[in-house]
C-alpha cells in the first residue's frame, strides 16, 4: 500500500521551532519531487516548500524564506522540514506530498494537479 505519513506537528509559541517528517512506505521516495503545503481554516492550499529528488533543488515561499529549510533522506526514504522562528499566522495543516516533477511543485496553483501522492496532514498551531 502506497502511503506518505506525515508526524512531528504540535503547539508551539511564536518564535519556536518544528521539524516535521514525511516518511513514505510501498514506494521509493527518491524517484520523487517532494513538496510541503499548508492549509489554514477557510483558506486554500497553498506551497510552502519543494526539494527536488535528488535534494539538489530547493524552493520556498516567500512567507517562509529564511525560517523553514527543506529536506530529505533517501535512504530513509523520508522528507523533513524545519521549521523555525514561527509565527501565529504559520498555524495550519501541513501536507507532505510527491510530484514526478520539481517544477509542478515549484509552480502549484492549488488544485492538486501534478501531486501524485499526499498525505493526510499534520496539524501546527503557533500559539502563546
Amino acid at each position: 500500500q502506497l502511503r506518505l505519513v506525515e508526524s512531528g506537528g504540535g503547539l508551539v509559541q511564536p518564535g519556536g521551532s518544528l521539524r516535521l517528517s514525511c516518511a513514505a512506505s510501498g514506494f521509493t521516495l527518491d524517484l520523487y519531487a517532494i513538496g510541503w503545503f499548508r492549509q489554514a481554516p477557510g483558506k486554500e492550499r497553498e506551497g510552502v516548500s519543494c526539494i527536488s529528488s535528488s535534494g539538489g533543488r530547493t524552493y520556498y515561499a516567500d512567507s517562509v524564506k529564511d525560517r523553514f529549510t527543506i529536506s530529505r533522506d533517501n535512504a530513509k526514504n523520508t522528507g523533513y522540514l524545519q521549521m523555525n522562528s514561527l509565527k501565529p499566522e504559520d498555524t495550519a495543516v501541513y501536507y507532505c506530498a510527491v510530484l514526478m516533477e520539481f517544477s509542478l511543485c515549484v509552480l502549484y496553483t492549488g488544485d492538486g494537479y501534478g501531486v501524485d501522492y499526499w498525505g493526510k496532514g499534520t496539524l501546527v498551531t503557533v500559539s502563546s
